[in-house]
């Protein structure tokens, strides 16, 4: 009779079985997001030149700053090991596609599994913009944006999120001007003991969200006037001539606006750098 044929047969096969992944050649491209192993810098491919008769690969970072390291082994990709290899001659000449936030796109990307870290805003609206423009850079640093639906408790709701260093959190916060409920709201969430060095709160100036759409996307010269007590969705739904009965004509006249939107050049300066500057406070870990 033979013996079993489940388990491993051998100390050999188990012992393959518990070796790392081998790493493979991954021909390079700009735009792909690599870590170098012994430094932990991750950054996208911008540059691959010889120096000294070295081939020599650029990687930037978020912020801007590019590091050089010989092309080679030691580098993830995806969290596996890959060798850095010369790039196909097709890539090398292509010129790199950029998302709607205007950074480089990652092709073939599969988004990363997300991060303790997190980004709150205001409410659903905001999260669906935020998701649109930036969606596939936040895929790419494994960020998940989830909105609070007001910010009337947001002292609790940070005090229970219990931020740390490698739990970051960056708030949006709509209309946190000086002298607002908003910004009184913003300091006292920030006594919060966790809060200082791994909370950021920005805002930008308009009511809603939506005002950080530029008015030209639909056509318009200016966003209407709404008068002091009338609610600004209802108003600004009523100013445009739009159906305003009800929630339901308020959320189908966001779609309408949120349609138009294609790229971060829809979009104030305002709301820009704000929420590129929470992007990278809470990557930054």
């Amino acid at each position: 009779m033979s013996g079993p044929s489940w388990g491993p047969q051998s100390l050999e096969s188990l012992s393959a079985q518990r070796r790392p992944p081998q790493a493979q050649p991954l021909p390079v491209a700009r735009g792909l997001v690599l870590e170098e192993v012994s430094t932990g810098w991750v950054g996208a491919v911008v540059s691959l030149e010889t120096i000294g008769g070295m081939r020599v690969l650029g990687l930037e970072d978020r912020r801007g700053k590019v590091r050089a390291f010989p092309l080679g082994p030691g580098f993830l990709y995806e969290g596996q090991p890959v060798i850095a290899a010369e790039p196909r001659r097709r890539e090398q000449k292509s010129a790199p596609r950029r998302t709607r936030s205007g950074s480089v796109e990652v092709e073939g990307f599969r988004a990363r599994t997300a991060k303790a870290s997190r980004i709150w805003v205001e409410g659903k609206h905001d999260a669906e913009l935020v998701a649109k423009v930036w969606g596939h850079d936040l895929a790419v640093e494994g960020i998940v944006v989830e909105p609070l639906h007001g910010v009337d408790d947001l002292a609790a709701a940070v005090a229970d999120f219990q931020p740390g260093p490698t739990r970051r959190l960056g708030i949006l916060v709509d209309h946190l001007v000086q002298g607002s409920k908003e910004s009184r709201i913003a300091e006292q969430t920030m006594r919060v003991p966790s809060a200082p060095g791994n909370v950021l709160i920005l805002g930008h100036p308009y009511i809603d969200i939506w005002q950080a759409v530029k008015p030209s996307v639909l056509g318009i010269p200016a966003w209407p006037h709404v008068p002091r007590g009338t609610d600004w969705k209802t108003g600004i739904c009523k100013g445009l001539g739009w159906p305003h009965a009800n929630a339901e004509d308020t959320g189908k006249a966001w779609s309408r606006i949120l349609a138009k939107v294609d790229t971060y050049a829809d979009l104030e300066p305002a709301l820009l750098g704000r929420v590129e500057e929470l992007i990278d406070f809470v990557t930054v870990a």
